[in-house]
């Protein structure tokens, strides 16, 4: 909560950076692979200037990578308010940084985005590290099973199967143990070839 990475003012940085390293130190200890991280861009808040977000984003991710890289721990930065890719496709091609990628969220993308699904997957495809699935209808970020409202699952699979040699983690994000079971249920019954391979998740 309240953390921005782009931050203008210094001290609010420095909180953030301290925080995610904190957070950082944590996931080492739990032996986890990927940390995901909030992009903390909102075009009303910047003025729709791309380039005063990436610029205290980039002195940000920068300083986390180092930490990140000695714990041996890839990033994934989330899709939030953004309504277009093209934020975090500048903040990748920036990075340029095999230990960073994106996390991409139906959900969000549901709520927010103004341009196509597939505009989105060209232009952020290869970068894609971690999938958080789930679904709504277009209103709230109800975190609903696939199927329940308006995403594009086949559609999303469909493209990644064919671009993505990435080992993705693949997150379902339900509310309740019934929204879990019908995320199952539906990735089951689509035999979606990128997750035939999975461990766990969708066996």
């Amino acid at each position: 909560m309240d953390l921005s990475p782009g931050a203008v003012d210094p001290l609010v940085k420095d909180v953030t950076i301290r925080r995610f390293k904190a957070t950082i130190h944590i996931a080492h200890l739990l032996d986890a692979a990927m940390v995901v991280f909030h992009s903390g861009y909102e075009k009303w808040k910047y003025d729709h200037r791309i380039d005063i977000w990436l610029e205290g984003s980039v002195e940000t991710w920068q300083e986390i990578l180092t930490v990140a890289e000695s714990y041996n721990l890839r990033l994934a930065i989330e899709n939030i308010f953004e309504d277009s890719p093209e934020n975090l496709r500048q903040l990748m091609e920036t990075l340029r940084s095999d230990s960073i990628g994106l996390c991409f969220d139906t959900g969000h993308f549901n709520l927010f985005s103004k341009v196509p699904l597939v505009e989105w997957l060209d232009a952020i495809g290869s970068y894609i590290y971690e999938l958080h699935i789930h679904d709504n209808d277009g209103t709230k970020d109800q975190h609903l099973a696939p199927g329940k409202g308006t995403f594009d699952f086949e559609g999303m699979f469909g493209y990644l199967t064919k671009v993505s040699r990435r080992d993705l983690i693949i997150t379902v994000e339900a509310h309740s143990v019934d929204d879990a079971v019908e995320s199952m249920n539906y990735f089951r019954s689509k035999k979606v070839p990128l997750l035939q391979n999975k461990r766990g998740s969708f066996s």
